[in-house]
């Protein structure tokens, strides 16, 4: 009917004036029918008026855009390129779909820990400006003067700052050349002249002798007083800033008890553990052994036992015994419902949540637990398997102090780790299961103290304070 209407108007217009010119326009409509339009010049209009919408170019568009709608259905349907192109298609969109979401989860847990250090970072920021604002309403004392050159080294007193007349059984052996280019260890920087640094030491005192009783040489005690800090060593980058040094007490072949062990600990990836022949050549900056460890370490609780190192996973309660002599991993466990990864550091933050150390008795382990609602529990673990073999839970809360070490079986704490002139705080005796208050004076000299240890072997207390690697030597009254 339509097309027979279009050939009436047709004739009625084009025939009555005389014109044979027309067109004939076909195309589908929005819905994708078929139309057929004719179509003939106006017998009086030279142009249409602007208002009037329509005509071949209009119809082109329109049918145009009505192919691309019919094309896109058809597409979306599954209907073009067979009957497996829509089943093709559709997999297609869902594995791209699935691979979205999994990067979405892989973002999403990086954006976490990205936050969980900003938020650490932030603690520590805290912190430091607390810190900074009480050092600076603290007044300045004058400093003492110098000792006479004189005056002979041997008879002022002086320790000096390289540790030889402390160590000088770890003296290097004569005659021994080294090629500074390949051995040099970057991460440090000789400080020059010993003699300079012997005059820039400190006159040491000698503590009076206790009222608990004399000092035992041989065997255990309690502890009666701590040294003053003998500096051995400085890191000039920011690698060295917090690390963990040890010497081995009961070494093994190949490596004996004058081998000395350091790990900067400064780092996403600390896996570096760097081996001086003794303290002379770490004094230099000479490593002798680099090993890189197979799997990195948390922060600055490492120690050393019969030619194993025993240091915790990154972010995991792993405990990790590594062989020196074969260098691989001779065993690993997880210590049981232990906090990690800064749910109970100790007071300076670091991931210090798990603490190993070594004395007279064997391996222990320091660190808390929910159960334990912060509070410190100490255990002792079998040096090959790592098994806890028994725990004890103090009454002071981990984050609440600096530092911690065991001598003779009995825990000891440090209460701040950036005062000049702090105390060990208390003690906890794992024979009595009793813990008590305790004063007993002790040094951060460089106001940054990461780690402190104790070396039964040698009877000092090793730490690492703000790049500075000291020790102290100790007293124990006798049993």
């Amino acid at each position: 009917m339509r097309l027979l209407l279009s050939v009436c108007v047709f004739c009625l217009l084009g025939c009555s004036e005389g014109q044979d010119r027309a067109t004939l326009w076909r195309g589908n409509d929005h819905s994708g029918r078929c139309q057929y339009t004719f179509t003939v010049p106006s017998p009086s209009e030279t142009s249409c008026s602007p208002t009037v919408s329509g005509g071949p170019e209009m119809e082109g568009l329109k049918a145009r855009l009505s192919l691309l709608e019919v094309l896109v259905a058809r597409l979306t349907g599954g209907e073009i390129g067979g009957p497996g192109a829509g089943s093709q298609s559709q997999a297609g969109l869902q594995e791209a779909l699935t691979q979205a979401m999994g990067e979405r989860i892989l973002l999403q847990g990086e954006k976490e820990r990205l936050e969980r250090d900003v938020e650490g970072l932030q603690r520590r920021m805290e912190e430091m400006r607390r810190e900074t604002e009480r050092l600076q309403s603290r007044p300045c004392y004058p400093q003492p003067p110098l000792l006479p050159p004189s005056i002979p080294l041997q008879d002022s007193g002086l320790r000096p700052a390289g540790g030889a007349g402390v160590l000088s059984h770890l003296v290097s052996r004569p005659g021994r050349q080294w090629d500074t280019g390949s051995l040099r260890d970057p991460a440090w920087q000789y400080g020059g002249n010993p003699v300079l640094q012997e005059l820039k030491a400190e006159v040491t005192e000698i503590p009076a002798p206790s009222p608990e009783g004399p000092e035992d040489s041989t065997g255990c005690g309690e502890l009666i007083s701590i040294g003053e800090p003998v500096s051995h060593r400085k890191a000039d980058s920011i690698a060295g800033k917090y690390g963990v040094w040890m010497q081995d007490p009961e070494a093994v072949a190949p490596y004996g008890g004058k081998m000395v062990w350091r790990i900067d600990t400064v780092g996403s990836e600390v896996r570096q553990l760097f081996g001086y022949e003794d303290m002379d050549q770490l004094s230099k900056g000479f490593p002798s052994k680099v090993l890189l460890l197979p799997e990195p370490v948390e922060s600055t609780g490492a120690t050393l036992y019969r030619g194993s190192l025993y240091y915790q996973r990154r972010r995991s309660r792993t405990l990790l015994r590594y062989d020196l002599v074969s260098e691989s991993i001779a065993s690993r466990r997880d210590l049981p419902h232990a906090g990690f990864h800064g749910q109970f550091p100790y007071s300076w933050g670091g991931y210090t949540d798990v603490d190993l150390g070594v004395d007279e008795q064997g391996l222990w382990a320091v660190y808390s637990t929910n159960k334990a609602k912060g509070a410190i529990v100490v255990s002792q673990l079998d040096p090959h398997s790592l098994a806890v073999k028994r725990s004890w839970e103090t009454s002071i809360r981990k984050t609440s102090v600096a530092n911690a070490f065991v001598i003779c079986g009995r825990l000891y704490t440090v209460a701040s780790y950036t005062a000049p002139n702090t105390t060990i705080n208390f003690m906890f005796d794992t024979a009595t299961g009793q813990g008590k208050e305790v004063a007993l004076p002790f040094r951060n000299k460089y106001r940054y103290n990461s780690m402190v240890d104790y070396n039964h072997a040698q009877r000092k207390l090793f730490a690492w304070d703000n790049f500075h690697i000291v020790s102290y030597d100790v007293r124990l009254g006798r049993q």
